[in-house]
């Protein structure tokens, strides 16, 4: 069952956007459970990841700092690409 979306809503308007509707707070739980504070510190190089990191810590300081939003959001959407396999013909 596909849900279509009105034509006028935020859904609609952002269909392969794969960061829409999803929250700051889910990416960086997502990348946690993931990476680690300490994998996390090594790819993105921001304080609040390295020194006594907390989920709150974190999310103050990137809702205030575009660059390493977008660091992160980076992070997330490399996570979701399909791994290109080794054995695999190219």
């Amino acid at each position: 069952m596909t849900m279509k979306h009105p034509p006028g809503s935020l859904a609609a308007a952002q269909p392969n956007n794969p960061l829409h509707g999803l929250t700051l707070e889910a990416m960086l739980n997502e990348l946690l459970s993931r990476h680690g504070w300490d994998g996390l510190g090594r790819q993105i190089d921001i304080r609040c990841f390295h020194n006594e990191p907390s989920i709150a810590s974190s999310l103050k300081f990137l809702r205030r700092t575009s660059w390493a939003r977008q660091q992160v959001e980076a992070l997330y959407l490399a996570g979701l690409q399909p791994a290109t396999r080794q054995d695999d013909p190219a």
